[in-house]
């Protein structure tokens, strides 16, 4: 295990800047996701990192040691692909020591670390198979057995699950959490999958156009977004955003033809904003149906099993919200919305940025 440091990482590809002036602390035995949209430089900064591309500037740090100009078979790491980038011509016990023995380890040490990472990763049974007679869900776990037999200081992986079907996704991103707890390799995961971001990351970095835009543990990016962006691309459904002024009179919250109580927390935020716009967020779960003082119609009703999720149109805005499977609702209902203020979220409505609270 080793602690990883990205100082200030700058890099661009001709006209196109990749990453900008990028910094993120990993602490030893911590499992960060890097998530982002699909060419947010994510996938760019585990480069850098892995060694496989050079920052313009910036540094790089394993365990204290600057790797930075250093190739990737000497910076102690193991990497899996996307593509699981198995050796077809080779069965599977030589794919899992090809690392061991590209550094020389003695035949008896290769065999005991092999069959040690198999048992934990349940691969026993398919060590004498070829890759090409493997489910996908078997490459994963042979491409990860691989990464570790070599008892790397840091693992990085690179959306390592978007080739698996959603059922096998779901069973795979459950064992690697286990893997992780027991092997406790610091571990820098990358993926577009917000989901899998949150159930797996100890914290998750978000990227966007080359920056970190919010870095923190998986319940305090969900509740407490630092911009619209974040709001947006964390959850399924995404954070509902309603346009709203300021009262100048009592500092309450004009919504559409409505006024909101606004949260204590935001007091000294809207004194100095008085009159002015700014964005209301709030998640779909925690939209109340049924009571309050907005109004609005179901537009769409979607069964999701335990919840239904219903998009609702009011005189302005479109939300999502969530209510239980058995509760009635059909396009074309008129229903009541109440907003309620320990659940609300406010930005700024020219920056989108969050307001400082108290």
């Amino acid at each position: 295990m080793a602690e990883v440091s990205l100082e200030n990482l700058h890099k661009r590809f001709g006209h196109v800047v990749a990453v900008r002036d990028l910094s993120l602390q990993v602490a030893e035995g911590e499992f960060v996701v890097l998530l982002g949209p699909s060419g947010c430089g994510k996938a760019t900064v585990l480069r850098i990192l892995a060694g496989l591309e050079t920052p313009d500037r910036g540094r790089v740090r394993i365990g204290g040691r600057d790797v930075t100009r250093l190739p990737p078979g000497r910076r102690d790491i193991g990497m899996v692909f996307q593509s699981y980038a198995l050796f077809p011509h080779m069965r599977v016990f030589d794919n899992v020591a090809f690392g061991l023995r590209m550094r020389g380890v003695p035949e008896p040490e290769q065999r005991r670390r092999v069959e040690e990472v198999a048992e934990l990763l349940q691969i026993r049974d398919l060590l004498d198979r070829w890759p090409a007679q493997l489910s996908g869900g078997q490459r994963q776990r042979v491409a990860v057995a691989r990464a570790l037999v070599v008892r790397p200081q840091v693992l990085l992986m690179d959306e390592p699950l978007s080739n698996l079907d959603a059922l096998l996704r779901l069973h795979f991103r459950a064992e690697l959490k286990r893997l992780q707890r027991e092997v406790g390799s610091t571990t820098v995961y990358v993926t577009h999958d917000q989901v899998e971001a949150m159930s797996l990351g100890d914290r998750v970095a978000v990227v966007r156009d080359g920056r970190l835009v919010q870095f923190g543990p998986p319940a305090e990016i969900y509740h407490d977004p630092v911009d619209r962006f974040v709001g947006s691309f964390i959850g399924s459904p995404p954070m509902n955003f309603l346009q709203a002024v300021v009262d100048p009179e009592d500092g309450r919250l004009r919504v559409e033809d409505v006024k909101l109580p606004a949260p204590l927390a935001y007091a000294h935020a809207l004194a100095e904003r008085r009159g002015q716009a700014v964005l209301v967020g709030i998640r779909p779960e925690h939209v109340v149906v049924d009571t309050g003082p907005l109004r609005g119609e179901v537009v769409v009703a979607e069964p999701l099993g335990a919840q239904k999720l219903l998009t609702v149109r009011t005189l302005r805005h479109e939300l999502k919200v969530t209510v239980g499977s058995d509760r009635p609702a059909d396009a074309g209902q008129r229903v009541s919305l109440d907003l309620p203020t320990g659940h609300l979220r406010l930005l700024d409505a020219r920056t989108e940025r969050a307001l400082p609270r108290l």
